[in-house]
């Protein structure tokens, strides 16, 4: 087929990713899609995928979007005649020690949190369904019966038919080397065949992914991993309806192959292919047989399945995988390039992704915002750190080594590290400072006492820093508190129309007089909240805009999109050019009256939601009176070079004060008790204001137009189906994560948000959406009696719809 001279949008990659995607836009949007194949279709990783589908994740989104994939391969071949090979033979993954079946135990709950089925079974169960399996070292198994396999290149296939018949048009051997570009977009894609215009660019290269993204300037971080697996000779006792296994404590997994087992595993040092280009003809290939590594594989297979010892291997797939220096998949707008969007780096997964993948991408690339909480995916949630290939492939290593690892909470990344610092990192380590990274940047978690070992020792329960974030937590409550923030990230919005562009942008009103700061959200087209940051004006053509560390490149990106065609008002990240120090707690004011001695810092001088510039150790900071702990304080922006000093006055002022360093898990537990909402968790792109009881934030009494206002209209003008609310636990033992389920009067009616301890209350806390069909009220809310299920367990809870500490907003204000 030759090349059309033009198509609204070309789909680059004719892998699972790539067809479904195109089946999509054609399908649901019924779009002109043009997809361009270099080799054949399934001939990069798709078709040496080994076909295991699992739903259930961490995020409600993603497990959608799992579910989605199930569904579309039960029922396709209905539509285009093409098998899919899907099977839908339920997955067994065992437990050989406690923290393992604490974590499936914890798990269940997250799958009744997101209405699957899950199963607990004992090591005579697991016998009895699996009779060829080893279990006298097995604790237990969880069991999810709509789990199962399918066929790669035949859902791929069947995909590629499904979108022809909806108008595609499919090229294969048609190679792109590069894009014309003007203003920020893709103007052409420029193949070895000619050159098409275009309105978009779908990028689902797989593993060429990131090379095809440079050519248009887009970072799309991923890693070619060499995976192996074996296909065994036929198996007495294995047949198709065989569950999966997945053994994480030995590293493997298996299905039926016909007839055989196709076992596999990832092992704690795994291979890199390259870190440079992929070769464009390496399709339909593999790497050789790497028997001394698989050996630790064959060593568990063997244990787990003894048969496997005297039946014969068929063949061995060593081919590249690619994986993500997270372990999640990318997806979504690229930051860089306006109408790019990417769909790669699926770690494993493609297969049990691919279906849903394709329909959110489509709907994003059709529609310009995800249709979901696509945060965990979201490709903004990279920065130019990503653009390092050394460190996206050393930690990318790590990744792919915790796959099947202990997902124990709080769990922290080891390699490339440090990569960021702060002024202030040497100064925090020699004070006991135990890090975490945030996209790069090394922060304090929690400060080790004495007795303390400095460093996170892991469990499935009460972790070794409890007791000492507490005495953190309890020096920001009565005294004062010293946190080092620098990691936010921070922009500058300068121009005649900075005013007039924010107005639009943002829910809350934020074109005040110059001095004054305003926490607000930005809200899609559906009313959910993309963004939930600080904008401080600073002058009447200047706003200085805080966010959180991770957020940079997706906040970021949001405010440039959005910006108004022909608006005199340019961004600027200024990250780097400030560090942050948070200054918290009753005797905060008593410290920086001491180091800014010229500044009135009283209540009537400086009132909370105003900026000013103070002096302290003869630096000019900008000090933003707001607090994300429930206390009076400041947060204070030093030019960078200046920290350190700016550290030390403080430090030193506050001796008498009994000021102390602490850490963001401190600042966890301080916002629980506030109710402070946490992006990502409590709030995301699929929550309105108004159902996060954040609605007092939105401006819809000023009359002026903003981004989402009719959606937000809507939602303030009637009942929600589901309300945050926060839940206390009297059993102060039980540990709260985030994602147990909720109960209201013994039935399903939500799942937390987010969990943690507030040491004030002495208590687990946790928030959680509240749901029901007919509306949630206050009268609905109230009179519930609820409980929490955690690992399995129901524990009985009592709701507040108010703040936990200090309702009044009395010590924020004082």
């Amino acid at each position: 087929m030759s090349l059309p001279q033009h198509a609204q949008i070309v789909v680059i990659g004719g892998g699972i990713i790539g067809c479904s995607t195109a089946y999509h836009l054609a399908r649901d949007h019924k779009a002109d899609v043009l997809l361009l194949e270099q080799g054949k279709l399934t001939s990069g990783s798709t078709w040496h995928a080994a076909g295991l589908v699992g739903q259930l994740r961490s995020s409600a989104s993603i497990t959608q979007v799992l579910k989605y994939s199930v569904d579309l391969y039960k029922r396709l071949d209905a539509e285009t005649g093409l098998e899919t090979g899907w099977r839908m033979t339920g997955c067994l993954r065992l437990a050989c020690n406690e923290d393992r079946w604490t974590e499936y135990r914890r798990l269940a709950t997250t799958a009744q949190s997101f209405g699957m089925e899950m199963h607990l079974l004992s090591p005579a169960e697991v016998k009895a369904m699996w009779p060829l399996m080893r279990v006298d070292d097995l604790v237990g198994a969880s069991f999810l019966p709509t789990d199962g396999q399918a066929s790669p290149s035949d859902i791929t296939q069947s995909l590629a038919k499904g979108a022809r018949m909806h108008g595609t048009r499919i090229v294969e051997g048609v190679r792109v080397t590069g894009f014309a570009m003007e203003g920020g977009r893709i103007t052409h894609v420029e193949t070895d065949a000619g050159r098409v215009a275009c309105d978009m660019v779908v990028n689902c290269a797989g593993q060429w992914a990131r090379q095809v993204g440079a050519m248009a300037g887009v970072n799309v971080p991923l890693q070619p991993v060499k995976h192996q697996y074996v296909i065994t000779e036929p198996i007495e006792g294995i047949v198709s309806s065989t569950p999966t296994v997945r053994d994480p404590d030995s590293r493997t997994y298996f299905k039926e192959e016909v007839g055989g087992l196709a076992m596999g595993g990832y092992e704690p040092d795994p291979v890199a292919w390259t870190t440079g280009d992929v070769p464009n003809d390496f399709q339909f290939q593999l790497f050789d047989d790497d028997w001394d590594h698989f050996e630790q594989h064959l060593v568990n297979a063997v244990h787990r399945v003894p048969a496997l010892e005297t039946t014969g291997v068929k063949q061995m797939i060593n081919g590249p995988e690619s994986f993500t220096p997270d372990g999640n998949f990318i997806l979504g707008a690229a930051p860089e390039c306006a109408n790019m969007y990417v769909g790669a780096g699926f770690n494993a997964f493609g297969i049990a992704s691919g279906g849903g993948a394709g329909w959110v991408l489509a709907e994003w690339v059709m529609k310009g915002e995800a249709p979901l909480d696509l945060w965990s995916v979201d490709i903004r949630r990279f920065s130019n750190l990503h653009r390092d290939r050394d460190w996206v492939c050393e930690r990318t290593l790590e990744a792919y080594g915790k796959h099947y690892t202990i997902g124990f909470p709080h769990e922290e990344y080891e390699s490339g590290r440090p990569r960021i610092v702060s002024p202030l990192y040497e100064r925090l380590k020699s004070r006991r400072a135990v890090f975490g990274s945030k996209l790069g940047w090394e922060r304090p978690n929690w400060f080790a006492r004495k007795e303390d070992e400095p460093r996170d020792i892991y469990s499935m329960g009460r972790q070794n820093w409890f007791e000492a974030v507490g005495e953190e937590h309890r020096a920001v409550r009565e005294a004062v508190g010293l946190f080092d923030q620098s990691s936010f990230a921070k922009f500058e919005l300068k121009g005649r129309d900075a005013a007039a562009a924010l107005e639009r942008i943002c829910a809350n009103r934020v074109g005040k007089a110059p001095g004054r700061l305003t926490y607000t959200q930005m809200l899609n087209s559906r009313g959910g909240i993309e963004c939930d940051l600080t904008v401080a004006r600073l002058a009447d053509d200047l706003f200085y805009i805080v966010t959180g560390t991770g957020f940079r490149t997706h906040d970021g990106q949001w405010i440039r999109e959005h910006i108004g065609a022909g608006m005199a008002a340019e961004l600027t990240d200024v990250t780097e050019a400030f560090g942050t120090l948070s200054l918290m707690g009753p005797r905060a004011r008593d410290v920086l009256s001491a180091v800014a001695p010229a500044d009135d810092v009283s209540n009537a001088a400086f009132p909370f939601g105003h900026v000013r510039t103070v002096t302290i150790a003869g630096h000019a900071v900008r000090a933003l009176r707001v607090t994300y702990v429930g206390e009076l304080g400041w947060e204070l922006h030093i030019p960078i070079g200046a920290t350190g000093e700016v550290f030390d006055a403080l430090m030193a002022a506050g001796a008498p004060h009994g000021i102390r360093p602490a850490g963001y898990r401190a600042i966890e537990s301080l916002r629980l008790e506030k109710g402070y909402r946490a992006w990502g968790a409590d709030i995301t792109p699929n929550d309105s204001p108004f159902e996060a009881g954040l609605g007092w934030a939105v401006k819809l009494k000023s009359g002026l137009p903003f981004i989402g206002r009719e959606a937000a209209e809507r939602a303030a003008n009637s009942v929600p189906k589901k309300k945050l609310a926060a839940f206390v636990v009297e059993d102060r033992d039980i540990v709260l994560l985030g994602r147990e389920t909720i109960l209201r009067d013994g039935k399903f009616a939500g799942y937390l948000s987010s969990g943690g301890f507030g040491y004030t209350l002495d208590r687990p806390v946790g928030y959680g959406y509240v749901r029901n069909p007919d509306g949630v009220t206050g009268d609905y809310l109230e009179q519930g009696r609820y409980e929490l299920v955690v690992a399995n367990e129901r524990v009985p809870a009592t709701l507040h719809t108010g703040a936990l500490y200090d309702p009044e907003n009395a010590r924020v204000k004082m």
